[in-house]
């Protein structure tokens, strides 16, 4: 019982020491236009330094890889793989690097499914992925489209409230395809959804990232001809959608 008492310790000071470090470096330098790679570098340094911090304490032996510490550990490598993925996502963006080819929706949500599930598994939160029609097809780059959803399901991990459940669900009509995260937040501040995309805008007290997560997916969306957008349920959770042409089937044949 000490032991984890003291692991649950350890894991809040390792994470609210680098959030505070993080917060102070933010409030010492204004943002300003065109300083991505130096906002991607800052959260890439953020994210390998709590690990170090984290792993650092685990080398001890005090305590255990499966407790609090290597939890703190375990979100921080997920959070570089996922810094890395949008980066490079990012990149082609930038680049209008572009492969669009048609994906059976079914297929893409449930590889995006499978590494989201490491995530939600990791914060204790319930990823719910409701059935997809079969035959739903669109055309996309899966690359950018897999880090636009992926970010909107780590958003939702991030800000759901405790041992809540974040839902992934597809919608369709004859000529759109509607990609659903919704969370259990208690509803956005304000309850205008569509400010969240602006770059740098951060909705919690919750700084470790750096607001450009949404802003991002607004972009991915946009390559890929569609859009994006987030409705407010008030008292409840927020839903964002990426809604996307949907692929003829007449020219799949």
């Amino acid at each position: 019982m000490l032991n984890r008492c003291l692991d649950d310790a350890i894991a809040g000071a390792v994470t609210q020491y680098m959030r505070e470090r993080n917060q102070s470096a933010n409030d010492e330098e204004p943002v300003r236009g065109g300083e991505r790679l130096g906002f991607f570098t800052h959260e890439l340094r953020n994210l390998t330094n709590t690990a170090i911090v984290a792993f650092e304490v685990l080398k001890t032996g005090n305590v255990g890889v499966a407790g609090s510490t290597g939890t703190v550990l375990y979100r921080s490598l997920l959070g570089l793989r996922t810094l890395i993925g949008r980066s490079l996502a990012e990149v082609r963006l930038t680049q209008s690097i572009q492969n669009r080819e048609p994906l059976l929706v079914s297929t893409f949500i449930d590889e995006v499914a499978s590494a989201a599930a490491l995530d939600a598994n990791a914060r204790g939160i319930t990823l719910t992925v409701l059935p997809v029609e079969a035959g739903v097809t669109i055309e996309a780059d899966r690359q950018i489209l897999a880090a636009v959803v992926g970010n909107l399901l780590q958003n939702a991990f991030k800000f759901t409230r405790p041992r809540s459940t974040v839902t992934l669900r597809v919608g369709s009509s004859a000529d759109r395809v509607f990609i659903e995260v919704e969370d259990e937040c208690g509803g956005l501040p304000g309850g205008n959804g569509q400010v969240l995309f602006r770059p740098f805008e951060q909705r919690s007290a919750d700084r470790t990232g750096l607001g450009l997560g949404l802003a991002f997916s607004r972009w991915g969306a946009a390559a890929n001809n569609g859009r994006i957008h987030a409705r407010n349920l008030p008292n409840r959770g927020c839903v964002f959608t990426v809604d996307l042409p949907r692929f003829p089937a007449s020219a799949l044949t």
